[in-house]
């Protein structure tokens, strides 16, 4: 007989409630419990963009310097509560400008009253950031800090329905408005007066905007029906929490232009209901319209207009006012009020050509740019693939150490600006801009480049380009079963997208990225020996020994000593040889042996006077000249060439899978791609292409 358990779903719901505030927290009361509730907490009737900025700013911040530069670093865009799928890095400075012109509306500085135009490049983020916004708006007014009410007429006694409609016993305000607009332009000061009372300090209430026409008709209605009684008025009024959904139309909007042909501005601000012409008997009756546009449906939250210059300048006209009243004009209706943040997005070109069109200029009076560029920062470039191509997502191939890292290195080196330095390769500077110190080359110095380049982040390749070639690489190595996905496969899918890219049409900027493909290329290189060579020379006891030998000698060198040879017992002058063998190999010349001696020994002594023992690690110089120096005395011994030839004796297998294991373990290398690596190596040393350094 079956033990298996029932599926427990009342369970799992109830957990679900216990966890979700929009099921547990509805709220609904009456107009002075609304007030009450104001009184508790003032903040319940923020506008549009205090509550974005308070939102942003209760995610967290964090300062740190970038370049003598204080950064502060918004917690929100990194997208925690979503994993980081939505995520933004490298754009912290951009996203402070975001902030700081959400902090001054916030305030009433006068930027409530703009459209705020995000500009770049394609693939920049803008679209990204936007999306970011919308999320965290909805899942903030779910929770306590974010509550927001709305209100709805209520019809219980069933005496209203010629102002309803038949059988309506409630009638939700169709823009979600604030419940003290309700409130008769006389008695706001005094009601705000009171409301504030005690509060200073904190919050205060303001009270700004008017009603929707629907309510405004059902307001004047009612206040004929009750002789102007605004108690009996407001007892058919009923507050409710506001939870704001894209999904369900209410306070997030989102518009994009559509072939001019089939699109007009009543999908921003509503349209007739002629099912409802006959029940009204007139299509200027505010019932019989639908305030359903992106204006109206946005109102209390925020409007996103996708490649907003894009739109024909008859919508644009719309922006002007919606944007310095805070106000629209649905067809025959009075301006209607609206809160909301409307925020836009555009590339270069078109933004170019609103500021070409002298028509144009009331539009770019009303707006206040932000430029979004590409990321100049290498390890922040690394962080976007690694977002999305990763061991958990991946399934069945494996990507190579430095796949991801050399894709983002090409990436940023096309969006960098020859530096003006002859002395100074973009590969340099693109070190320089993430963090690396370079002789002769300050903080300082740093800015000065940044400054001097003044397109950079602007043009170069987008991260979707190099998103799709990473796709294909992994695809065709899939299909062909190779097991794994190493550098060279996805620099050749690079190489070869250029020839048709959509947006490269100038055949020196292709032929100067296939340059930089090089230059990657040869630094890939560099990067895989040396890491061969470190896992060759990284036999602990053989370091240890060869370490000790020559300290031994350094010592007697410095302190005029002769050296006792361990296997003949004699005594012998210092091994000059064996101390220039290791120094050569970090590139110290003749003239400096002895400075650089007397170095090493001054920092064995001060240890030694702190009761602390010397060890090779502890001097990353010395460490790897030892490194190297082991790698040239038992590279020979390994025969790593051997594996090009493919005959390999035992001994020296076995030897070539220690490496194998010390690559796998210390360097994050799986098995295929540890072989590729060992075979690609053994393909340099066997053409004597091996430089140590």
């Amino acid at each position: 007989m079956s033990t298996q358990k029932a599926f427990d779903f009342d369970n799992i719901v109830s957990n679900w409630q216990a966890k979700n505030p929009s099921i547990t927290h509805h709220w609904s009361g009456t107009f002075q419990e609304y007030l009450d509730l104001i009184k508790k907490n003032p903040k319940i009737t923020r506008n549009a963009f205090q509550r974005m900025f308070d939102m942003i700013i209760e995610a967290g911040t964090e300062e740190y310097t970038d370049f003598k530069k204080p950064i502060v670093r918004y917690k929100f865009f990194d997208d925690s509560k979503n994993n980081g799928k939505d995520a933004v890095f490298g754009l912290d400075v951009p996203i402070m400008k975001l902030v700081n012109v959400l902090r001054s509306a916030a305030l009433g500085y006068g930027t409530e009253k703009r459209v705020i135009l995000l500009h770049g490049p394609v693939g920049s983020a803008k679209s990204t950031i936007c999306r970011l916004i919308k999320k965290g708006v909805e899942a903030y007014s779910k929770t306590d800090a974010g509550a927001l009410y709305t209100f709805e007429w209520i019809d219980e006694k069933g005496d209203l329905g010629s102002l309803l409609g038949k059988d309506v016993k409630n009638y939700q305000s169709p823009m979600h408005e604030e419940p003290l607009l309700l409130i008769p332009e006389e008695l706001r000061a005094q009601i705000c007066e009171s409301l504030n009372k005690g509060q200073e300090g904190s919050f205060r209430v303001h009270i700004d905007g008017e009603l929707c026409p629907p309510s405004r008709f059902i307001f004047k209605a009612l206040m004929e029906k009750y002789n102007g009684d605004l108690k009996k008025v407001l007892s058919h009024v009923r507050v409710k929490r506001l939870f704001l959904s894209e999904a369900d139309r209410i306070g997030i909007g989102t518009f994009q232009p559509k072939d001019e042909k089939n699109q007009d501005s009543t999908e921003l601000t509503g349209d007739i209901n002629y099912r409802k012409i006959a029940e009204y008997g007139s299509d200027s009756d505010p019932r019989a319209f639908n305030f359903d546009g992106e204006f109206n449906v946005a109102n209390r939250g925020i409007i996103e207009f996708v490649e907003v210059l894009k739109l024909d300048v008859a919508f644009l006209y719309d922006l002007l006012g919606a944007s310095q009243e805070h106000k629209v004009k649905p067809k025959k209706f009075a301006q209607t009020h609206i809160d909301e943040v409307i925020i836009g997005h555009t590339n270069e070109p078109e933004y170019r050509r609103l500021q070409d069109n002298e028509f144009m200029e009331a539009l770019r009076d009303r707006t206040v740019k932000i430029d979004i560029p590409y990321i100049t920062r290498w390890r922040d470039e690394i962080n976007i693939y690694k977002k999305d191509f990763n061991s958990q997502k991946m399934r069945g191939i494996s990507i190579a150490p430095h796949t991801i890292e050399m894709a983002a290195m090409w990436a940023i080196m096309t969006r960098l600006e020859k530096p003006k330095k002859a002395n100074l390769t973009r590969l340099q500077k693109l070190k320089l801009y993430n963090g690396k110190t370079l002789p002769n080359y300050t903080e300082d110095n740093v800015k000065e480049l940044r400054k001097e380049a003044v397109r950079e982040g602007l043009d170069g390749m987008s991260p979707r380009y190099i998103q799709d070639k990473l796709s294909n690489a992994i695809v065709a190595a899939q299909q062909n079963n190779k097991g794994s996905v190493n550098p060279f496969m996805v620099m050749n899918e690079l190489e070869s997208g250029l020839k048709n890219h959509s947006l490269l049409s100038n055949e020196e900027i292709k032929s100067e990225y296939k340059e930089l493909l090089s230059v990657v290329k040869q630094e890939y290189e560099e990067i895989i020996k040396g890491e061969v060579q470190r896992a060759i020379s990284a036999d602990e006891s053989a370091l240890t020994r060869l370490c000790g030998n020559y300290i031994d000698n350094v010592k007697a060198f410095t302190q005029k000593e002769r050296v006792r040879n361990q296997f003949t017992g004699q005594d012998e002058e210092p091994n000059e040889p064996l101390m220039r063998s290791v120094e050569e190999k970090i590139d110290i010349p003749e003239s400096r042996k002895e400075d650089f001696r007397r170095e090493i020994m001054n920092y064995i002594g001060a240890l030694s006077l702190e009761g602390k023992k010397f060890d090779y690690k502890m001097n990353e110089r010395l460490h790897k000249a030892l490194e190297l120096k082991l790698f040239e005395d038992q590279k020979d011994s390994i025969k790593l060439t051997s594996l090009v030839s493919s005959v390999t004796d035992k001994s020296t297998q076995e030897k070539i899978d220690i490496v194998k294991s010390r690559l796998i373990k210390d360097f994050g290398y799986d098995e295929i791609s540890a072989t590729d690596v060992l075979h690609y190596v053994a393909s340099i040393f066997a053409r004597g292409d091996v430089k140590n350094k």
